[in-house]
């Protein structure tokens, strides 16, 4: 089973930093938290700095 990257919707704060480090694989939507739009992934150095610089570590690679 390939691995996924997951957002945890109740931690998000919804400051947009990983929609704007990696707007291929998330985005802001009309509540204001973030989601995935690329469950598979993408750029994984691209993601792997979305988790980084999350301020409440809610995102993580899932298997």
């Amino acid at each position: 089973m390939a691995k996924r990257v997951v957002i945890d919707r109740d931690e998000c704060i919804g400051c947009g930093s990983c929609a704007d480090a990696c707007p291929d694989v998330f985005e802001m939507d009309d509540e204001g938290k973030a989601r995935v739009i690329l469950p598979e992934g993408g750029d994984e150095s691209c993601i792997d700095e979305a988790i980084s610089i999350c301020p409440v570590e809610c995102i993580r690679w899932e298997e």
